[in-house]
């Protein structure tokens, strides 16, 4: 029987488990970038004022340097719009006085104001274009009609008064108080559109103090003037109510027609030029 034999086996090492909350080792910062650094906020406060005051110093004598090269005399005036009623040398004489001033310094404004004043002018736009240059856009007047004796309304119903009033008598001629000259251009302007289709034109329209209209007819195609009694109201429809009596009965006889009274609620009051020729049929009034 063979013996049995018993080896003894060496135990294995055993390996421990590594302690928790463990941390790997954080190498130290030198000293150098521990202590505390000399601060630089002192310098930014010095330095930033002096660069500004430099910039400054810089830019005030680089634009005193160029401001003879930019702002330059006043040497062309260049005149735009249609006038009609105002010369060229009338607006140059105006303005020569302007003609001294530099690019920058003229006085735009002033000058605009200037050219209003003229009797034609309706309005004036003044610009500059560099490097000398000034560019004015004029608008005249556009007359419509005499205010009065002495003065036309232009087609908003603003008076103004130039020299040459004779030369426009062929305007027709609107009186009213001072502050109604809007009223009654707006006023002509209605009449006027509603006679047109018979042949009558609008020689005089007047309102006076107590609110009255009279309007007086131009001579023409459609016979010699007339006078219009209007009243103080409804213009419109006693304008209608003429031209309807007008087209049915007084066409045929206008010629012998000198004044319609129209202020009757629902006719009208015809005034011969001569009675004895005027139809016994049509007589005072004509009721619609």
């Amino acid at each position: 029987m063979r013996g049995a034999s018993i080896r003894h086996q060496q135990p294995l090492p055993s390996r421990k488990a590594p302690p928790r909350g463990a941390s790997r080792m954080v190498a130290k910062e030198p000293l150098s970038a521990r202590l505390p650094r000399p601060g630089t906020g002192w310098l930014k406060k010095v330095l930033w004022p002096l660069l500004l005051a430099g910039l400054g110093v810089g830019t005030w004598y680089g634009t005193e340097y160029a401001m003879p090269y930019i702002d330059r005399p006043i040497t062309h005036i260049n005149v735009q719009g249609d006038l009609s009623y105002i010369s060229q040398e009338a607006v140059q004489q105006r303005v020569a006085p302007y003609m001294n001033s530099r690019f920058f310094s003229i006085d735009l404004n002033g000058l605009s104001a200037d050219l209003q004043t003229m009797p034609w002018i309706a309005h004036a736009e003044v610009r500059r274009v560099w490097p000398d240059q000034v560019v004015i856009r004029l608008e005249e007047q556009l007359p419509v009609a005499r205010w009065g004796d002495d003065q036309l309304l232009n087609n908003q119903g603003e008076a103004f008064a130039p020299r040459e009033l004779a030369n426009y008598e062929h305007l027709p001629q609107l009186f009213g108080p001072q502050r109604a000259q809007q009223q009654v251009m707006q006023q002509y302007q209605v009449l006027s559109q509603m006679l047109r289709p018979l042949g009558f034109s609008i020689a005089r329209l007047e309102l006076r103090e107590r609110g009255s209209w009279f309007l007086t007819t131009g001579a023409g195609s459609a016979g010699p003037g007339i006078e219009l009694l209007l009243g103080r109201d409804h213009l419109v429809e006693k304008l209608r109510r003429f031209i309807a009596i007008y087209d049915r009965t007084l066409k045929e006889q206008i010629t012998n027609i000198a004044r319609i009274d129209l202020r009757y609620a629902n006719g009208l009051a015809v005034g011969w030029r001569d009675p004895s020729l005027a139809i016994p049929a049509q007589g005072a009034v004509a009721k619609n």
